[in-house]
């Protein structure tokens, strides 16, 4: 088990801010501009306002995105110092739960799984009859697999948030990449891993750079959800269980309150 990573330093929070900087300055140039949606966007179901088109752009449409896990082999877990493996193994079991509660396609591929990297961690096995699996043939980067770019065109969304291991190289890579050719690109921070603090910093100053947006798993559970008010509102619950116990702990309590309240005295 791998230790939290430390406290973020002067030096860090800096470069980070820079980042952001940098991120928001593109958000108003031509650096950002992101080609139209491959869906058109809906009435979102359960609010009592709909978003203004500006409003809307800000969170991505889950009807036009698609969930790529990239190298989340063993033998990279290894690895990996900037984030604990359990979290991260649980984090990206949660997104794999988000997209198919959220029937969004899942796209998941190893570049060599029979190498020194490992075979895919096995709870991915749980998706296999829901996601699409891709075997590269040694590629590092997933974007320069062709079999792989077919099926993201495939699912005909133009919205890609992508998780893997490492952050630095198999997530970097093929976010760029789409980035470059039209696809607006979000990268799961806490569901990635990188083999140093350092390394996982640099990369988001990068992406971040590039107008790709860096974002955590609880944050995509929420972007997809949107609302507790829909039939499926308790499925949506027993993944914030997953994501975050104490959570369930609150729910528990709240469960366990108004069975009292219902009770004779």
């Amino acid at each position: 088990m791998h230790s939290r990573a430390p406290t973020i330093t002067v030096c860090s929070a800096a470069a980070v801010a820079l980042a952001m900087l940098v991120y928001n300055g593109n958000l108003s140039g031509d650096a950002h501009a992101q080609p139209a949606a491959g869906k058109a966007r809906g009435i979102i179901p359960g609010l009592t306002r709909q978003p203004s088109p500006a409003a809307a752009e800000v969170l991505f449409d889950p009807n036009d995105t698609a969930i790529l896990l990239l190298d989340h082999q063993t033998g990279l877990f290894q690895t990996v110092k900037d984030v604990p493996i359990a979290e991260l193994r649980n984090n990206t079991v949660a997104l794999a739960n988000i997209a198919k509660l959220g029937k969004a396609p899942i796209i998941y591929t190893a570049s060599e799984p029979n190498g020194p990297n490992g075979p895919l961690m096995d709870e991915l096995n749980a998706f296999k009859d829901y996601a699409t699996y891709v075997p590269r043939k040694g590629e590092i980067s997933s974007w320069d697999n062709a079999e792989f770019v077919k099926a993201v065109e495939a699912t005909g969304r133009k919205t890609l948030v992508i998780a893997g291991v490492w952050t630095s190289v198999c997530v970097a890579f093929p976010a760029l990449q789409a980035k470059a050719d039209g696809y607006k690109v979000y990268f799961v921070t806490d569901a990635s891993g990188d083999p140093s603090v350092m390394a996982s910093q640099t990369t988001m100053a990068r992406l971040a750079a590039a107008g790709i947006v860096p974002v955590s798993t609880n944050a995509v559970l929420c972007e997809f959800q949107r609302t507790w008010n829909r039939p499926d509102a308790a499925q949506w619950g027993e993944i914030y269980g997953q994501l975050v116990p104490h959570y369930k702990a609150v729910v528990e309590s709240f469960q366990r309150a108004q069975e009292a309240a219902k009770s004779p005295q």
